[in-house]
């Protein structure tokens, strides 16, 4: 493996924007990328503050003890609960077998930046996986894609969940899912590490209980080596650690609020688009119903100082809400507001690694944080990937495509012109000139027919239609005969589309990492590992 650099814009353009410094970073953040002194500024800042360390590090313990806890996790496990120490996170939700690659990638931008800041800070920095289990679409879960038919095609696991229930809650059938998995595995092809990988993944699938711990038991043996902590959102056991802070959130829930619409003016004003969507009577809260299993959002209504649900069918006074986080805290959980808030109360965080899209939602949550007395941690791009295959290159090379061009618009446009470039013109031009003179010739004799019989004028106009598709028609037949001609090279565009912006999306948000340890074994991720990737805001081609 090797791996360059190359310069592309951001999926969206506030992201876009900060990742080239053209934002006033204040205006957002309370860190700014460009300063050389960040993380050293951060750590400073974390030292005036207090954290539950040992509470936080026997639940991560306690958690990651159930699915095989390495030297490397233990450590850090250990780290963690010194003083001094702090931790590089970032989270996502609990994929079947493991989601898009981006997760893939985000956590190999977590253990490598946490690897980096341990150096230059000389101070233990922990890597920490926040595993969304609290979240409760499962449509963003439930599937991944796959080659089917010559494209790529959604492969959803076979569930249907009316209700809002929350991933962690959600059982994983064994033996639906070992068949799912097979299905999925036959789109690969047979290599030599079929068998041994297929297996391999039906025993997790088997100890697994729920999509969570099937996402869990996967990251955690591919990343084991590095130390990496993993947690569970949504686990009652780190429910009771956050008690505190749930009270904390209910107390400030309408200032908070109110503070979120007063830093999405502050975008508007910038000319960006708010990427929050919320009411005036946010309560920023959900409420997990233990009868019903799901989980209900919560609406804070100032003048009765009561929340409840939109259909009102649950309700609870302020002092009852406040009961429930002190006595039953696994019935709370955050939304997109509270979860960052949430985690930074948890963690002493001297960097937050993100998302392009959580970028966006990030920058409307300063005078949120500002509320709760905290500075919003520094938030850093993960790593863009393309996985570029050496067959990938070579097709690349042949055709002439631009392998930036393809990573930002895809292929359609190189392949038009390769088409416009074997096309006969002279035939074109010959069809062109037929279509033009069979409509002359026949508007001729439609006039003559029309001053015989004017009854006639509907069924000639079918017959001018008529006689003009089939000269498309023809036209048609022809064309695809010159792309039989040059199928060859043909396939090649869509080979590398495919592989590099498969649905016109960057590869990183439609394959999925088995793809590639099929084809190329169980150390393709350790040697993804090995790279030295340098946090320069830039995309990151490893080639394979």
């Amino acid at each position: 493996m090797e791996i360059k650099d190359l310069a592309l814009p951001a999926m969206n353009r506030f992201a876009s924007d900060y990742l080239i410094g053209r934002l006033e970073a204040g205006k957002f953040f309370h860190y700014a990328l460009a300063d050389e002194n960040l993380y050293q500024a951060r750590y400073k800042d974390l030292a005036a503050r207090s954290f539950q360390r040992q509470e936080l590090a026997d639940y991560i313990y306690e958690y990651m003890n159930g699915f095989g806890l390495s030297e490397a996790a233990a450590a850090n496990i250990e780290a963690l609960r010194i003083e001094g120490s702090a931790v590089v996170i970032g989270g996502q939700q609990a994929g079947l077998l493991s989601g898009p690659l981006y997760t893939i990638h985000k956590i190999i931008s977590i253990i490598k930046l946490a690897e980096q800041q341990t150096k230059a800070l000389n101070k233990p920095v922990v890597p920490v996986f926040w595993i969304a289990g609290e979240d409760h679409d499962l449509a963003e879960v439930n599937h991944i894609y796959a080659m089917g038919k010559g494209k790529p095609e959604k492969m959803a696991y076979p569930l249907y969940q009316p209700k809002k229930t929350m991933v962690s809650d959600t059982p994983l059938d064994s033996l639906v899912a070992a068949e799912w998995t097979e299905v999925i595995f036959e789109t690969f092809g047979e290599t030599d590490y079929t068998s041994t990988l297929l297996s391999e993944t039906k025993h997790i699938i088997e100890s697994s209980s729920s999509f969570t711990d099937f996402f869990t038991s996967l990251i955690n043996v591919w990343f084991k080596d590095a130390g990496l902590l993993l947690m569970d959102a949504a686990d009652p056991r780190l429910r009771r650690i956050e008690s505190g802070y749930f009270q904390q959130l209910i107390e400030h829930a309408q200032p908070i609020t109110e503070r979120v619409f007063d830093q999405q003016e502050v975008i508007a004003e910038s000319g960006y688009s708010r990427a929050i969507e919320l009411e005036k009577n946010a309560a920023n809260l959900f409420y997990y119903h233990p009868e019903r299993k799901e989980r209900i959002l919560l609406e804070f209504h100032s003048d009765e100082r009561i929340y409840k649900c939109k259909n009102e069918d649950v309700s609870f006074t302020e002092k009852e809400l406040l009961e429930i986080a002190k006595n039953n805290p696994e019935r709370l959980s955050n939304n997109v507001v509270t979860r960052p808030i949430m985690q930074e109360k948890l963690f002493p965080v001297l960097a937050f690694v993100s998302g392009p899209g959580e970028i966006a939602y990030w920058a409307e949550l300063k005078l949120a944080f500002e509320v709760m007395g905290m500075k919003m941690p520094p938030i850093v791009p993960r790593l863009n990937i393309t996985i570029l295959e050496r067959g990938i290159a070579t097709d690349l090379k042949e055709t002439g495509v631009v392998l930036s061009e393809v990573l930002i618009n895809g292929t359609e446009a190189a392949e038009s012109k390769f088409l416009e470039s074997v096309k006969d013109s002279s035939l074109q031009e010959i069809y062109e000139k037929t279509k033009e003179q069979l409509a002359r010739n026949h508007e001729l004799l439609s006039e003559k027919a029309l001053t015989i019989d004017g009854g006639l004028k509907t069924i000639l106009a079918k017959n001018s239609d008529f006689l003009q598709g089939q000269l498309d028609f023809i036209y048609d037949k022809i064309m695809q005969s010159t792309r039989r001609n040059h199928e060859v090279t043909l396939r090649k565009y869509c080979r590398i589309g495919h592989s590099l912006f498969p649905l016109k999306s960057p590869q990183e948000r439609i394959w999925n990492i088995f793809y590639y340890l099929n084809k190329y074994g169980p150390g393709f991720i350790g040697e993804l590992m090995q790279l030295e990737y340098e946090f320069n805001n830039k995309h990151k081609i490893v080639i394979i």
